[in-house]
């Protein structure tokens, strides 16, 4: 969850001052100066000068001046309001001690894909600023550590060259005040019994000794719901909407390996009205506060169906029997969370139509809904409206629209598109055996064209028909988005990252 701390009520251009997520100002003891840059002079113009005055002009000149330091001795934190920038200024005696110029923040994502680390550089507003050239370093690895369940100590061994190049990057004199976190997500979760215990507590060791700020509990698996509020944040943050009215945020779909999240400001009718979490649930609402506006956000986490996973669901519900979603000359099985799904294929491959109608008994669109609206699986749908409208559509969507040459130029950060072209895609990969594809796509990868028709039909289905998407609104399918000059992965480490170095002074 977006953890309540501390953050400025003020601001309307820039993070708060001890964390983004409360609108309320919390002074400890020590802090001086709140969410304020003290103006030139401040001090200056009350302190006399050295020439002959007379004795009623130093009066006149030290009255306020001794006032000004009673007041200062009784209230620990004086709050000076610029409004362009808001940090603490620690007072000692009447002298100003500016606040640390930079702060990092190292952030593991352990998808189930692959490992990937992002290292991120703050000033003191929480805008992010150039780690060397770029905005962010981003380094990856495959595969997730889900493969590694077998061996916890080589998974963990699979971070450390990105953790090599974090303590490179980053100044030394710098690593203790730099927080480091792993979150893994659905790979994770969905591993049986103690698998997951045991990795996370070889990554613990790893990590820990890394030199870096370290608390045990900041290597976990964070859950859907704080998945997608930091990519909601994140997204929101890097497009300059934060702080602005609901129907000028976007909200967020992105569909991972091991699970989907989507996320979205809703109002405040849907946001009382909102269905109460029942017994072991997590809230589907929450409120958080970002640059002097509260917010009612939305977000539902939707395990098991990530791409990967999906895959998985597909081959269980066409055992015994051959799958409509793969190509003709299909040989083998596919493996997913340590379980091996075996699959036969039809002697003409795969049917768009047919594969189709099975994604949509799997996605269990016609699941009762006790609600106004539903999703699938009879899942409130967090009632649409302003926040819902403009919609960035991000992970495994930017990749296969890429695979599909829905997105022609792979250079590109993200793209403008219609759900329904995900549709034309699939009935085109969906009418063609594994030999064609890859004669006529040979760049295509071999583990990637296997599945392709399989995916872009679930993508399609997932859109349009779980999510209510009309086939012909334009939605953004996001990877990176430009940010100060640089571009920056859309993905949830970012918010992790600004929670993190905005709760530790």
């Amino acid at each position: 969850m977006l953890l309540p701390d501390c953050a400025s009520k003020m601001s309307e251009d820039k993070l708060g001052c001890n964390s983004v997520w409360n609108g309320d100002c919390c002074v400890r003891e020590g802090d001086a100066v709140c969410n304020g840059k003290a103006s030139k002079g401040l001090f200056l113009n009350l302190m006399p000068k050295s020439d002959s005055r007379s004795l009623s002009t130093l009066f006149f000149l030290g009255l306020p001046l001794a006032l000004l330091s009673a007041i200062m001795v009784l209230i620990p934190c004086v709050m000076v309001h610029k409004p362009e920038m808001f940090w603490y200024l620690p007072f000692s005696y009447g002298k100003i001690v500016p606040p640390v110029s930079k702060k990092y923040a190292v952030i593991f994502d352990a998808g189930s894909s692959g490992s990937r680390i992002h290292i991120y550089c703050f000033d003191p507003n929480y805008e992010l600023v150039k780690v060397g050239n770029e905005l962010e370093i981003f380094m990856h690895s495959e595969p997730g550590l889900s493969d590694f369940a077998k061996d916890p100590r080589k998974g963990a061994e699979s971070l450390r060259p990105m953790l090599e190049e974090a303590l490179r990057v980053i100044p030394a004199e710098q690593h203790s005040t730099t927080p480091l976190r792993l979150g893994a997500t659905a790979g994770l979760r969905l591993l049986p019994g103690d698998e997951a215990v045991n990795l996370l507590k070889e990554v613990r060791t790893l990590l820990g000794s890394s030199g870096f700020m370290f608390q045990p509990e900041w290597v976990n698996i964070i859950d859907g719901t704080q998945e997608g509020s930091y990519q909601w944040v994140t997204t929101n943050y890097l497009r300059g909407s934060l702080g602005r009215r609901l129907d000028e945020t976007v909200g967020i779909v992105d569909l991972g390996g091991g699970s989907v999240q989507m996320a979205y400001a809703i109002s405040d009718e849907d946001y009382i009205n909102a269905p109460k979490a029942g017994k072991d649930e997590v809230a589907s609402v929450q409120q958080v506060k970002l640059l002097n506006m509260t917010y009612n956000l939305y977000v539902h986490s939707y395990l098991h169906y990530g791409l990967l996973a999906f895959r998985a669901e597909v081959f269980k519900h066409s055992e015994g029997t051959t799958c409509p979603c793969v190509a003709k000359d299909f040989e083998g099985s596919y493996m997913y969370a340590g379980v091996k799904h075996m699959a036969a294929v039809r002697d003409e491959g795969s049917h768009y139509m047919d594969c189709r109608a099975l994604v949509v008994k799997i996605l269990n669109v016609d699941h009762a809904c006790k609600h106004l609206k539903c999703t699938f699986g009879g899942v409130w749908n967090g009632g649409g409206g302003d926040g819902f409208k403009q919609l960035f559509v991000a992970s495994f969507f930017f990749d296969k629209a890429v695979d599909a040459g829905i997105i022609r130029n792979k250079k590109v950060a993200s793209a403008v598109v219609a759900p329904s072209e995900f549709e034309r895609a699939a009935k085109k990969f969906c009418s063609l055996s594994l030999a064609e594809i890859v004669q006529r796509f040979p760049k295509l990868k071999e583990q990637k064209r296997k599945y392709i028709c399989l995916d872009l039909v679930y993508q399609y289905i997932l859109l349009v028909t779980g999510f209510g998407i009309d086939p012909n609104q334009k939605v953004t399918l996001v990877k990176k988005i430009l940010h100060r000059g640089s571009e920056v992965e859309a993905s949830w480490p970012l918010g992790s990252a600004i929670e993190l170095v905005s709760g530790y002074q």
